[in-house]
């Protein structure tokens, strides 16, 4: 089991019991500095700094307590961000409602991408509801046809 798995299978339990979901584990770097970045959320989707300072402490004593990272690191307990890509289908699913944008591997009626809300999901197709000019249309389109769907920031 790589380090990675063995950092995850040591922390959901105990995000599990928070009531928080994992959406990520990544390691970055900021010059010489090893940073263990966790991205997590509530099962609404919301994050806030008390909930990442309180999961942030329970998680850095599970590491200690674990042992499985042998060099110097930090700890960076976050949110995923308000523009997080949508993964999967359940994180697809999960987004109905919400403004997103969708780039498409080719081109689909006139369209190389589209932001909107996004209406359903339904047999690996999505409907998404955005504006041209002045009307409303909306724009189905098989979930493989995208190379990204992310949340977006309505502006």
């Amino acid at each position: 089991m790589d380090q990675e798995a063995k950092i995850r299978e040591g922390i959901l339990p105990l995000l599990e019991e928070m009531q928080v979901k994992l959406y990520d584990i990544t390691w970055t770097h900021e010059g010489k500095h090893k940073i263990l970045q966790i991205a997590i959320e509530r099962e609404d989707g919301s994050v806030d700094v008390d909930l990442c300072a309180s999961v942030a402490e329970v998680i850095g004593a599970k590491l200690d307590e674990m042992d499985v990272i042998s060099f110097e690191y930090m700890l960076e307990v976050c949110s995923p961000g308000a523009e997080r890509k949508l993964r999967n289908v359940q994180e697809i699913k999960n987004a109905v409602g919400k403004y997103v944008y969708a780039k498409f591997k080719k081109t689909i009626g006139k369209l190389d991408e589209v932001k909107g809300t996004l209406i359903s999901v339904e047999d690996n197709c999505c409907c998404i509801e955005y504006m041209d000019k002045t009307f409303k249309r909306q724009i189905k389109v098989n979930i493989d046809d995208c190379s990204l769907i992310r949340l977006a920031v309505k502006i």
